[in-house]
């Protein structure tokens, strides 16, 4: 295993742990190495992208956690965890419209994922209920 997985690895552990401020600094050892040798799998990069966002969320870090959402999606389009999670935020901030394109991504990647379903639901009446109230 390379350094980089190593690290990786380490990250995902402190992560299940908990241990978020380890979590944090160590994908982002894992995202600066991948910066710098331009080796990483897409996918592991969008993981630590993802994760490190959650950290971010955590901490109600909201616009800096959509940017590692955002970094995610980036890597790997076709992971549909990112894209739920920048909705939530859209939706926390009253983004409704882009939180519902973000729900509705979400779905068309994987149709089951029952929180996005019911995210979108919340989405689509908020929005209805703000409309009518004029603003």
């Amino acid at each position: 295993m390379e350094d980089s997985d190593l690290v990786l690895q380490k990250a995902h552990d402190e992560f299940d742990n908990k241990k978020y401020k380890r979590a944090e600094e160590l994908y982002t050892q894992f995202i600066e190495s991948c910066a710098k040798t331009r080796e990483c799998n897409a996918h592991s990069l969008a993981i630590a992208y993802n994760n490190r966002g959650q950290m971010k969320y955590l901490k109600v870090d909201f616009y800096e956690a959509m940017d590692d959402y955002t970094s995610a999606i980036r890597m790997n389009s076709q992971f549909e965890v990112p894209f739920y999670n920048r909705g939530l935020i859209r939706y926390r901030l009253g983004f409704f419209k882009e939180a519902e394109s973000d729900f509705r991504k979400t779905l068309e990647l994987n149709p089951d994922f029952q929180d996005a379903k019911e995210s979108l639901r919340r989405t689509l009446l908020d929005s209805q209920d703000k409309s009518n109230r004029g603003y």
